[in-house]
């Protein structure tokens, strides 16, 4: 990835392209809360259970081409491809970084 993202964010996405689950849970916190379209996951746990659920099966990859920081959040766009209706997807994530490491991920459309 060529864009300047904060290393939580770059090692998580890296991590999805890889399809590493526990690469994609490094940069979390213990206690982060990850919102996908609303719903929510708190805890490392609880993000894993939604990875081996919802992404590892349908091998989706997040490939951000943009990126910008927004009330003290990281904004990145980029379509996801995978195998799922529709695919691929525009989304957008928005990270909420704390103590180096990602507080917050809300994942839209």
């Amino acid at each position: 990835m060529s864009m300047d993202l904060p290393k939580p964010i770059t090692d998580y996405v890296e991590a999805n392209a890889r399809l590493d689950i526990d690469g994609m849970l490094k940069p979390f916190q213990r206690d982060a809360v990850f919102i996908d379209n609303g719903k929510h996951f708190e805890g490392k746990a609880a993000i894993r259970q939604l990875f081996e659920k919802e992404v590892i099966p349908v091998k989706a990859i997040f490939t951000p081409d943009t990126a910008r920081e927004e009330g003290g959040r990281f904004v990145v766009e980029g379509p996801a491809h995978g195998n799922f209706p529709g695919s691929p997807l525009r989304f957008i994530y928005r990270f909420t970084l704390s103590d180096g490491a990602i507080e917050t991920l809300e994942v839209t459309l």
